[in-house]
């Protein structure tokens, strides 16, 4: 693999390689830390988040955050999203995979230690139509943190396409990596946005599942897997990024258990796409209020609840999905 283009970021890289199948793009950034752009009241994080300055990052030592892409553009056609403008969505390589990895690690010859590697596949494309996912991470499992012994947790973003017929095997099989083979580090994270089904349509241009579908899935996926439905780790998330749209806790609560699933609540990342169609969380890059009465609600329906923000400097950086793409075309 070549990088063709690497950007720098107020938190890192953003890097454009040539694959097997032509571009990709991988991340490579720290952390501000928690305590900074995190509010997680179960976690002791009770501080509000009223904008996140950009400063000094953790060392990448303590956390490194590698985020890439699993296929080349996406024909999911989220109105919020700039990626389908790359082109459709055709599955990266195993070694496309592993490459973006080893090629992130490389950016810095003078890190020989992380205490967590957050491996995350949600750069371009939708990582369940992808089989090579399990077995990259298998793989990358035996080269971090099983040869070189360094912390490592892959997680998993999907906004669960319903014309995806493999979806149920997907999460199975990721489901048996998260709870045994990394002994619960690792994550699945699932894009909800809002519990109105209307809006969620609109928002995934009709490519979603219903909550209902949704929940239907996992109720028989965690029963099949284990019957006294333990969670090893941290629970399965359901992610928000605030819109205006209805999120509706104890709707929520009616598919989901907060036994089993944590909610996390962050602004709509500012993309042309978003620009462009009026998606927008309004202040949500500079006063805690656009949260707070949504997170309040989860939380009294017994839900976990994470709320993140990102810095400005981020967002307004190529940060998000195919824009380092799209800007080199």
């Amino acid at each position: 693999m070549i990088i063709t283009k690497n950007i720098k970021t107020p938190t890192g890289n953003i890097c454009i390689a040539k694959g097997e199948k032509g571009l990709l793009e991988f991340l490579s950034i720290g952390d501000y830390g928690k305590d900074k752009n995190l509010k997680a009241d179960f976690l002791g994080l009770k501080k509000e988040i009223n904008g996140v300055p950009h400063g000094k990052i953790l060392s990448l030592k303590e956390k490194w955050v590698l985020t890439i892409s699993s296929q080349y553009g996406c024909s999911m056609n989220c109105t919020f999203c700039d990626v389908p403008r790359v082109g459709k969505g055709v599955n990266a390589t195993e070694n496309d995979l592993i490459n973006q990895v080893m090629e992130g690690i490389r950016l810095h010859p003078e890190i020989n230690y992380t205490d967590r590697l957050n491996l995350h596949y949600a750069r371009m494309g939708e990582p369940t139509f992808n089989k090579n996912v399990l077995k990259a991470t298998h793989t990358l499992k035996r080269i971090i943190k099983d040869k070189i012994g360094w912390g490592f947790h892959p997680v998993v973003s999907t906004m669960c396409p319903k014309n995806n017929s493999k979806l149920y095997d997907f999460i199975w099989d990721w489901i048996n990596i998260k709870n045994h083979t990394l002994h619960g580090d690792a994550g699945l994270q699932i894009s909800i946005n809002s519990t109105d089904e209307t809006a969620r349509q609109k928002m995934f241009s009709g490519n979603a599942r219903s909550l209902e579908e949704i929940s239907l899935m996992f109720e028989n996926l965690l029963d099949s897997f284990d019957r006294k439905n333990q969670v090893k780790g941290r629970k399965y998330t359901l992610n928000f990024a605030l819109t205006g749209d209805e999120i509706d806790a104890k709707k929520l609560r009616n598919f989901f258990t907060p036994r089993l699933f944590l909610c996390k609540i962050t602004p709509m990342h500012l993309t042309d796409a978003c620009k462009k169609n009026d998606i927008l969380t309004s202040d949500g890059y500079d006063l805690y209020y656009p949260y707070k009465n949504v997170e309040e609600d989860l939380k009294n329906e017994g839900f976990d609840v994470i709320v993140f923000v990102p810095s400005k400097e981020e967002d307004e950086s190529k940060i998000t999905c195919g824009n380092a793409i799209l800007a080199k075309k």
